[in-house]
């Protein structure tokens, strides 16, 4: 799945990217798009906090692209 919340401030991209997480099954993956530099903190401890896993982090050019995979 992928979400796309570029040009999305904070608290935006989090909250979406909780409910996205939500609707996926475990052992699926998430991929998210984002221009918010906030997300470079935020994005991974909200994945730690709910016990997943972040597979790669692209923070190359304008978007940051997080690939997070549902324990």
């Amino acid at each position: 799945m992928r979400l796309d919340v570029s040009g999305h401030a904070c608290p935006t991209p989090v909250i979406r990217t909780r409910v996205a997480l939500d609707e996926l099954d475990p052992g699926s993956s998430l991929e998210v798009v984002t221009t918010d530099r906030g997300a470079l903190s935020d994005i991974p401890a909200l994945v730690r906090a709910l016990g997943h896993e972040i597979v790669a982090v692209d923070d190359s050019g304008d978007q940051i692209v997080f690939r997070i995979c549902k324990r």
